[in-house]
């Protein structure tokens, strides 16, 4: 089992309401030109916090809990006092890191990161050279990534690769993992281009939701083999949810973890250069600002803002579409709000899950997504795309069955007295490995007797306990025997 990290969040994260992970945008400049960046970097905001208020800001997040801190921007570094937001942070024993294009990560910016306490260099890599390139904007943006995993690597820092997922990506993702691993990377975080800002703006570098039969499997397939060469995928918020693979990747190892509904202000904060503070950093502005640090203290912001919270208090209600019907319907929540309300302009329906694609292929259809309006030449902006089910070419259709918004599974929350609660828990069921509500006698997905085959798995495992505790022994007892003889000169 892989080690969890700071950021993994532990049952009293979510009951007392704990901001584990904040991801803070210090600047707007940069230096890339992304052809799929939601917060359409470039210059800097005309009104971002100055030192003062943002090592105060540190300070506050440090108050309220968090354990893990990443600068993002625009491009972090571009900010002239990132190293000291850098230490103050490290003061207070947040982990902190930051995620970067790394055009012009020189090393004296790495050795005075490093001096200042900089633990993780994460390096956005989004294809081989010329997909990267272009998408980026710039000529030798890869060749300059990856030098800088090789030179951030070398200052011991833990170094990691963020990949995201457009209509050109998956079939660089084997070859890709190879150069990040020789590069030294030890995580590679998979997520989605989504349609916001720029990525509105080029719609043909999304992926279509009917691809994720073909890319999940290839993730999975990449997992494993990356697991056994000491690279740990790591798959972002909106890749899921609930199919076959489920249980191999969200726990580090551990499937008793799983997706359990977006954690945006429930866990997690976003930061925008000038103090706006949003449940998530990807969040359109427009619809998810909570508050301003400049009018209210972060913590102010986190217990009693409105639109921190819906996360807290949605239910099923607010689904539509599949998602409201869908077994998962009250653990998932229509998976990631950020995908799904910035493509179809609501939250609650997510064609972005890969239990979904597979039912609607099984039945002969798909679904792919076609932009009707474009997003304002704004931060974090957001457009609207149409949704279109279609039959799959050359495949027979059958009709949907009609499912009963009142038979899906609602399962009690105890609140705490800060307003938190635990998540909704499954397990997987040990026939399928697709995960399954607790009650369940007979699995809805493969028809197994739900105890039978999880004594059947136990024994297996018991099973191959002992075979390794054998051959553990027998292969001791070969190193003492070799060991004597060396003693002895035999």
């Amino acid at each position: 089992m892989v080690g969890k990290p700071v950021r993994y969040r532990v049952d009293s994260d979510y009951t007392e309401l704990v901001p584990v992970h904040v991801v803070w945008e210090v600047t707007l400049a940069c230096n890339l030109k992304c052809q799929h960046c939601g917060s359409r970097a470039g210059r800097p905001r005309s009104d971002e916090l100055n030192t003062a208020e943002a090592l105060e800001l540190v300070d506050h997040l440090a108050a309220l809990g968090t354990r893990e801190l990443t600068l993002i921007g625009g491009e972090a570094y571009l900010r002239k006092d990132w190293i000291e937001l850098i230490r103050r942070s490290r003061d207070h024993g947040i982990r902190t890191a930051i995620q970067t294009g790394a055009r012009n990560l020189t090393d004296k910016r790495l050795d005075e990161a490093a001096e200042a306490g900089l633990q993780g260099v994460g390096v956005s890599i989004d294809g081989l050279p010329e997909l990267h390139d272009r998408v980026r904007g710039v000529p030798g943006s890869y060749d300059q990534a990856i030098d800088a995993l090789k030179r951030a690597k070398a200052r011991g820092m833990a170094v990691s690769v963020n990949t995201q997922i457009g209509a050109e990506t998956a079939e660089h993702l084997p070859e890709l993992m190879d150069r990040i691993i020789e590069a030294g990377a030890t995580h590679w975080q998979i997520q989605l281009t989504v349609a916001m800002g720029n990525a509105v703006d080029n719609p043909e570098l999304l992926l279509q939701p009917y691809k994720l039969i073909e890319v999940m499997p290839l993730l999975a397939r990449l997992y494993r083999e990356g697991e056994a060469r000491g690279l740990l995928m790591v798959v972002g918020n909106n890749v899921g949810y609930f199919g076959p693979y489920e249980h191999i990747w969200r726990g580090f190892g551990d499937d008793a973890d799983h997706w359990n509904g977006c954690s945006a202000g429930q866990t997690g904060i976003g930061i925008e250069a000038d103090g706006t503070i949003k449940g998530c950093p990807s969040l359109a502005t427009s619809l998810y600002a909570a508050g301003n640090v400049r009018e209210m203290s972060v913590g102010d912001i986190w217990r009693h803002s409105e639109k921190m919270s819906f996360g807290r208090l949605r239910d099923v209600e607010e689904l539509w579409g599949y998602c409201r019907t869908c077994y998962y319907a009250d653990v998932c929540r229509a998976g990631c709000t950020w995908t799904s309300e910035s493509l179809l302009g609501k939250r609650g329906n997510n064609p972005y899950c890969h239990h979904r694609v597979l039912d609607l292929a099984k039945h002969g259809l798909r679904e792919r997504v076609v932009k009707i309006r474009e997003a304002p030449q704004e931060s974090f902006a957001v457009g609207e795309f149409a949704l279109i089910t279609e039959a799959i070419p050359g495949a027979e259709v059958t009709p949907l069955p009609v499912r009963d918004p009142a038979a899906v599974h609602v399962a009690r929350r105890e609140r705490s007295a800060a307003g938190g609660a635990l998540p909704p828990s499954l397990k997987p069921c040990r026939s399928c490995q697709q995960y399954i509500w607790p009650h369940e006698v007979t699995c809805p997905h493969c028809d197994a007797d739900v105890a039978t085959a999880a004594t059947a798995h136990e024994a297996e495992q018991t099973r191959r306990r002992a075979l390794i505790a054998d051959a553990t022994r027998i292969l001791a007892k070969a190193a003492q025997a070799r060991a004597a003889r060396l003693e002895t000169g035999a």
